[in-house]
């Protein structure tokens, strides 16, 4: 029997199951039909984020504020790395500005911040803007270790 995943839809925060292998075949929520693992970037509210950070697959978020002007700056750079690693990390972020509660909780002191998270414990952390290489190479040798 092939593993599955469990995996929270960042759209409308449904647990779903699916299979390791059908991955790259785009899987959708089965209740509301959004992509699961596409290679975008999700915006979450805290209670998605909280289910999602559970999940089986490695989630990097991306702590920002509309005010930032290197949170701009890093936008682009964090879809791409989504691409990049898609379908095997899934990325989100999360508006500290609007829910300060979710960046108290996980300890956030400057933005841009990113940490790594997989099956619900924090792997890694990093701030700053960056190039999305540099981000890539940052959760490739976090996943790896």
């Amino acid at each position: 029997m092939p593993e599955t995943l469990k995996l929270v839809c960042h759209a409308c925060g449904q647990a779903n199951r699916v299979p390791r292998d059908r991955l790259a075949a785009a899987p959708k929520c089965g209740v509301c039909g959004a992509p699961l693992a596409a290679g975008k970037v999700a915006e979450l509210d805290p209670a998605t984020l909280a289910k999602a950070i559970q999940d089986d697959l490695p989630l990097v978020v991306d702590f920002w504020a509309p005010w930032c002007g290197p949170c701009r700056q890093m936008a682009p750079e964090f879809i791409k790395a989504a691409a990049a690693l898609a379908p095997a990390v899934r990325f989100a972020k999360i508006d500290t500005q609007a829910h300060s509660e979710v960046a108290a909780r996980h300890r956030i002191q400057g933005i841009p911040a990113f940490i790594l998270f997989h099956k619900g414990r924090e792997v890694a952390r990093a701030a700053g803007a960056r190039p999305a290489a540099d981000l890539v190479a940052f959760v490739k040798s976090k996943l790896a270790a």
